[in-house]
């Protein structure tokens, strides 16, 4: 892999087959959740639109990505005063194991979060396995904090089998 900083941009309808490809090669470990069926549905969004991500190139090969939509799945941990407002919800986030600790999941975070606030979704939310510490790391470095954590057996198999869920309020 070249030492060139990778580029961001938008991710396009003709990048799903690669970003899928990417995410199946790089993403499985004991912490995160990966039904194929699943993961292919939602990047197959992005053709439509209700899927956005924002993915990291370098040359001409895709070597990380951050997907996220707008929500009102997190209206129960919203403010009064914003129940009512849609929020966004950072779905996958991988990067490739050769690009790992530089710092490119982090960039690639900041990267949804700020376009989605450019939306005007100013409450972001991201879960992870409680003891994914990698991902912990990287949602911190992002701006995250953690809000809270529950039993979710079905979606963490393995450790603790619990899910954290972290927030950001995006200010611009």
């Amino acid at each position: 892999m070249s030492d060139a900083a990778p580029t961001i941009r938008a991710a396009q309808p003709q990048d799903i087959a690669e970003l899928t490809a990417l995410l199946l090669e790089h993403g499985p470990n004991p912490w995160n959740y990966l039904p194929e069926d699943g993961i292919r549905e939602h990047l197959n969004a992005i053709a439509d639109g209700s899927v956005e991500a924002v993915v990291a190139e370098q040359g001409e090969r895709i070597v990380g990505f951050v997907s996220y939509i707008q929500t009102r799945q997190f209206a129960d941990q919203q403010p009064a005063a914003r129940r009512d407002d849609a929020q966004g919800y950072i779905c996958e986030a991988v990067v490739h194991r050769d690009m790992a600790g530089k710092g490119l999941g982090s960039t690639l975070l900041e990267q949804a979060v700020a376009r989605l606030g450019a939306k005007g979704l100013v409450d972001i939310y991201i879960d992870r396995h409680e003891e994914n510490i990698a991902s912990a790391g990287m949602m911190r470095k992002a701006g995250f904090s953690e809000l809270h954590t529950y039993a979710d057996p079905q979606r963490r198999p393995n450790g603790s089998r619990r899910t954290t869920v972290c927030y950001q309020r995006y200010s611009g």
